[in-house]
């Protein structure tokens, strides 16, 4: 589908657009409680213009530093692009535009006010070679590497043929090259994939697993199922792991599908529960989260590590995560709001308060973009009710 436009760019910015192909946004499964429906958008970048697909895009390696975690409350969210299918992952470029994963297509896309771009890959028609969607899996989570704006290097976690895993690019001039695998064998399934991945203020790589409905292997500090995992850039195991030799850093986890870190530099993360309780929870090294034997607020008689904070499955389904200055964002799909938590000196156990209710529907992804607002990804495209636009990102102010 060819992209539309909306109103006129602002003076001085870049246009870029390009001819997407619409994917099936089909599929079932558990993990996010609610039936598939509803076609793709068109895609389109509210801040463009006159379409120039042929216009290559600049290297963003070199610019300007990463945004910087204001607080404030939500304001009232501005189309950014719209037309999106089935988005994922959000890594925000220190170029002011961000890198978007469409799950099902295995595409990767830059976008931002005024921009639009398809980013070539290795694969058939520029996707990303190697990805096998279905289901919940696809092309998932995608993290820039802690010296991007040196080395250009773009991970991408996604589904492949016989596992999960994360695979290392360089881009440069809106191309992603040179794959190579850092993390194979994380089990797969058509539910329960995990697929969030992000830098943390060591430097090390945190991958987020589901269990890949093998409900035991979560129990399991060897297997990388039901895991948050810790690597290297390069994929090694760090030598101050909790477990000689193993990636993992914590487990007990049903499909953890977002987190952050606190000025502290305490580990923030969401998880999707089963029937009952979904959670927020501070990661500790080693740390076992319960699951399949405790789901939500209980800590087993002392043997497991209990969430900060837990909802109802139809008030969250919380996705991702964006810590700022003074709270923890977290992103709802099922339920369609997106959750504030107050940070107190023990962590995001204020009062949590919700926002968007009824305004953008399921939502996926939520970073802190280039100006200090909230970035968005709505996921209305797969089990939501679309609505003209979507799938959309947007742009969230802090107040």
């Amino acid at each position: 589908m060819r992209p539309t436009t909306h109103r006129p760019a602002p003076r001085g910015a870049g246009v870029l657009s390009v001819l997407l192909l619409a994917a099936a946004c089909g599929g079932t499964g558990g993990g996010e409680r609610t039936p598939p429906t509803g076609p793709a958008g068109t895609l389109s970048s509210p801040a463009a213009s006159t379409p120039a697909a042929s216009t290559p895009a600049a290297s963003t390696t070199g610019s300007t530093p990463a945004p910087s975690a204001a607080g404030g409350v939500p304001g009232t969210p501005v189309d950014v692009t719209t037309g999106l299918d089935v988005p994922w992952g959000l890594a925000v470029l220190p170029d002011g535009t961000a890198l978007v994963t469409l799950r099902d297509e295995a595409r990767v896309v830059r976008t931002g006010p005024g921009v639009l771009s398809r980013v070539a890959a290795t694969g058939e028609d520029g996707r990303v070679d190697g990805v096998v969607p279905g289901g919940e899996g696809g092309l998932l989570g995608i993290a820039l590497s802690p010296g991007f704006a040196q080395d250009g290097q773009v991970y991408l976690f996604f589904t492949a043929r016989d596992d999960n895993r994360v695979v290392r690019f360089t881009y440069a001039q809106d191309r992603l090259s040179d794959p190579r695998p850092v993390l194979t064998g994380i089990p797969k399934n058509s539910t329960h994939n995990g697929g969030r991945i992000a830098f943390g203020p060591d430097g090390m790589l945190y991958v987020g697993t589901g269990d890949a409905q093998d409900r035991a292997a979560a129990q399991d500090p060897r297997s990388l199922a039901g895991k948050v995992l810790r690597v290297t850039t390069d994929g090694a195991v760090p030598a101050d792991n909790p477990f000689e030799g193993s990636p993992t850093w914590s487990y007990g986890h049903r499909n953890p599908q977002g987190f952050d870190w606190d000025s502290t530099g305490r580990l923030i993360a969401s998880e999707f529960g089963q029937d009952a309780y979904d959670e927020l929870n501070v990661i500790r090294p080693g740390g076992n989260y319960g699951w399949p034997v405790v789901e939500g607020p209980g800590d087993g008689g002392g043997r497991f590590v209990a969430p900060v904070q837990t909802w109802s499955t139809a008030e969250a389904s919380p996705s991702g995560v964006a810590v700022t200055s003074d709270a923890v964002l977290v992103a709802g799909l099922r339920g369609e709001r997106l959750w504030r938590v107050p940070l107190t000196p023990e962590g995001p156990t204020g009062t949590p308060e919700a926002y968007l209710q009824g305004t953008l529907g399921r939502l996926r992804s939520v970073e802190v973009g280039p100006d200090g607002s909230l970035w968005l990804l709505t996921s209305n495209t797969f089990r939501g009710e679309p609505r003209a636009g979507d799938d959309r990102l947007v742009s969230v102010p802090l107040t």
